[in-house]
């Protein structure tokens, strides 16, 4: 099929994993403070919840919240054996289990389904192998990955096809390269993604403001201002590129651990932890809790009690969880938020967190971590440049489901059945989105 004018507009979308908004700036970030300039800069971008990277995905992909999409968290608790059992979505293999559980993954189209008679989809990243299979789970584009690589339709990518790079910021740069020379210069999809591993890998293992997360930061610089700077070049040669450049989440740190299945089994659910009538899937410094309906009253109870510790939030159940984009549906009955202080780490970076313990990620006390609704780990960033656009600023609330009706809205196709609004219509932007202050709201006693 030929592509008509407005199909042949394309959208470049770099995610540098894990910024903040509050590191983009003259001294810290100077390609992106640059570019920044140039472009319609959204101040009051937000994450989805859990602040996650694979929810993250799942949420730019479809322009949905979870209780839409239907991927609840970076762990997700699946309906087995008449039971909760919590698999973690960054598996490669975790889309099977989805599958088997409930029928399918995600439950609305992607940009990948959208947009495969009209340009099509490719996607290379290095974050885990579940972030970036749920940019696009059925198949529909294509998706590049060190744990395996997929086209249309399912069928694997062979070497020296496949990417096979390193889980490092050496291999961000290696990717950044191929993705630069192939993707963007020869086949030139109607949305091409590059989904950086860093600055998050790294921050994983290193406190924030440290020595590593600014050599990260300098490092994913490079692959942005490698991105750019093709974008920049291929529009001289004519073509109409809308380049985004952003976030999924912010990061805080990690003051304590606390692990809220030992406390459930103290006060009186060991039974139903045990036999998964009850369970919790930790998201960092968030989690969701999940319950059988016979067990629902007796976790509610035991949460009730959970308020009144010290490394306990804001806990957040039954219709109220509406407000964190999900859905008290597929056994969630609650979220907690972990606490937070004010006390700085030793780079003068504020903030410390409580997190959930998760059995296979001990916790790196003083390193980077997110998946609650902190000031710090919503606040990812977004710059849109080009495309006709002109340089300016977005004060109203944006989101990271407003990123798929955008790049929809620039190559002239359908936004149906989305929960976000193209950023290239700023009048339409509500003023109450979905945001911490929102969420807070809605804290119980």
């Amino acid at each position: 099929m030929s592509r008509t004018s407005k199909q042949a507009r394309r959208v470049v979308f770099v995610c540098c994993d894990g910024l903040g908004i509050d590191w983009v700036t003259a001294t810290q970030t100077p390609v992106l403070h640059g570019i920044a300039r140039d472009s319609l800069w959204c101040a009051g971008h937000r994450a989805v919840f859990p602040s996650v990277t694979r929810v993250s995905a799942a949420s730019i992909a479809t322009g949905c919240h979870p209780a839409r999409h239907g991927l609840h968290g970076n762990r997700m608790g699946l309906s087995e054996a008449g039971g909760f059992v919590v698999r973690d979505v960054g598996k490669p293999d975790f889309r099977s289990y989805m599958r088997r559980a409930t029928g399918t993954t995600l439950r609305v189209p992607t940009l990948a389904e959208r947009t495969a008679p009209n340009g099509g989809f490719v996607a290379f990243s290095n974050v885990s192998p579940g972030a970036a299979y749920f940019l696009d789970p059925e198949h529909f584009g294509h998706v590049y990955h060190r744990a395996g690589s997929f086209s249309p339709g399912g069928g694997a990518i062979d070497k020296p096809d496949a990417l096979d790079v390193s889980h490092d910021l050496a291999g961000d740069w290696a990717m950044t390269s191929r993705f630069c020379a192939e993707v963007l210069r020869q086949r030139q999809p109607a949305i091409a993604v590059l989904w950086l591993a860093n600055p998050d890998l790294t921050l994983h293992g290193a406190p924030l403001g440290s020595p590593a997360h600014l050599e990260a930061l300098r490092h994913t610089e490079r692959c942005v201002a490698a991105v750019a700077e093709t974008v920049a070049a291929l529009r001289a040669d004519g073509a109409d590129i809308l380049l985004a450049v952003g976030s999924d989440h912010g990061q805080e740190t990690i003051g304590d651990c606390v692990d809220l299945v030992d406390w459930l089994a103290r006060h009186g659910l060991d039974a139903e932890l045990d036999a998964g009538e009850v369970a919790v899937a930790g998201q960092g410094t968030a989690a969701l809790f999940y319950a059988t309906p016979r067990a629902r009253g007796r976790l509610l109870d035991a949460l009730e009690l959970m308020r009144a510790e010290p490394w306990a939030g804001e806990i957040v159940a039954a219709e109220h969880l509406e407000a964190l984009g999900h859905a008290a549906t597929d056994g969630v009955v609650a979220a907690i938020n972990m606490a937070r202080r004010d006390a700085p780490n030793p780079h003068g970076v504020r903030g410390q967190r409580w997190t959930v313990a998760e059995d296979d990620k001990p916790a790196s006390l003083g390193s980077g971590q997110h998946g609650g609704w902190g000031p710090d780990e919503t606040r990812p960033f977004l710059l849109l440049n080009g495309g006709g656009l002109a340089p300016g600023r977005i004060e109203r609330p944006t989101a990271l489901v407003d990123m798929a009706p955008t790049f929809l809205d620039f190559l002239g196709l359908p936004q149906d059945g989305m929960d976000g609004v193209s950023l290239l219509r700023p009048d339409r932007i509500a003023p109450d989105r979905i945001t911490p202050d929102r969420i807070a709201v809605v804290r119980s006693p």
